[in-house]
């Protein structure tokens, strides 16, 4: 189930948010997609905002999909 959260300036970007939230900072682009954000840095969005997070899957990857290390 899908969490709603507020996030401030304090926040920075939705690398921290991942980090905090779901315990990986490279899982920032599944809070990305549900929220049709494309960047991760959060400076640019008057705050505060409201996102929906994904539920903690421990089975995805780190990493955003699509792009090899």
């Amino acid at each position: 189930m899908a969490t709603t959260i507020r996030v401030t300036a304090a926040d920075v970007s939705l690398y921290h948010v991942a980090a905090a939230r779901l315990g990986d900072a490279t899982q920032w682009w599944r809070i990305a997609q549900l929220n049709g954000m494309a960047d991760p840095d959060l400076s640019g969005c008057a705050t505060p905002v409201m996102l929906v997070l994904p539920t903690v899957d421990p089975s995805q990857d780190s990493g955003v999909p699509g792009v090899a290390s």
